[in-house]
C-alpha cells in the first residue's frame, strides 16, 4: 500500500527532473525541394550576424553545426549547395511557488509548531530558441527550418555541451522523413 503511495510523487519528480533538461523541437521543409541532391553547405554570414547573441554564443553553435553537419556527410565548400543560418529568441520565465497555508495563526488546520502565512520561492530560469535555417544557395530559398527550444545553460564551462545538445537534436530532423 505504501507503494502506491510514493509512485504519484516519484513520477511526479521523474516528469519534473526530465522536463527541465529536455529539448522541444520542430521542423518545416519545402516538400518539392530534393533534399538528396544536398551535399555541401557554407555558413550564411548576413543571417548569423542579425542573431542577438554574444560572438562566442555564435562561435559555439557554429561549431554544433559544423558537427552535426559533417555526420550527416556534407563538407564545407566555397560553392555550396546550401547556406546555413541561425536566428536565436530569449525568454525569461519566472515562476511563483507558494508553499504553506494561505491564513494566519490559529483555525483549521493549526498545528504547535507552525504559525505563519507559509512561504513562496521564486525561480528564474531563461529559455531560449535556435532555428537553424537551411537555404537552396542557388534559388536563395528556405528549404528547410529546424526549432529547439530549451533551458539555456548558466554556467560557462556547460554552455558549449548545451549548445551541441540542442543543435543535435535539432538537426534529428534533417532530412524531413529520417527522423530517428
Amino acid at each position: 500500500m505504501k507503494f502506491l503511495k510514493f509512485t504519484p510523487v516519484l513520477l511526479l519528480f521523474a516528469v519534473l527532473f526530465t522536463s527541465c533538461e529536455s529539448v522541444r523541437v520542430a521542423s518545416d521543409y519545402d516538400r518539392e525541394a530534393n533534399f538528396s541532391e544536398y551535399g555541401t553547405y557554407a555558413f550564411f554570414k548576413p543571417g548569423i550576424d542579425k542573431a542577438e547573441i554574444s560572438d562566442l554564443d555564435k562561435k559555439r553553435i557554429l561549431r554544433a553545426i559544423e558537427t552535426e553537419m559533417q555526420k550527416k556527410g556534407f563538407s564545407k565548400s566555397e560553392n555550396p549547395d546550401l547556406l546555413v543560418s541561425i536566428f536565436t529568441k530569449t525568454n525569461e520565465n519566472i515562476n511563483i511557488y507558494q508553499h504553506g497555508y494561505p491564513y494566519w495563526g490559529y483555525g483549521w488546520g493549526w498545528h504547535p509548531w507552525y504559525w505563519g502565512s507559509g512561504f513562496n520561492t521564486v525561480n528564474r530560469t531563461s529559455e531560449g530558441t535556435l532555428y537553424i535555417d537551411l537555404i537552396d544557395s542557388e534559388d536563395k530559398e528556405l528549404v528547410w527550418q529546424g526549432m529547439g527550444t530549451a533551458a539555456l545553460a548558466r554556467e560557462v564551462n556547460k554552455k558549449q555541451e548545451r549548445i551541441n545538445e540542442i543543435v543535435a537534436k535539432i538537426m534529428e530532423k534533417y532530412p524531413p522523413g529520417m527522423e530517428r
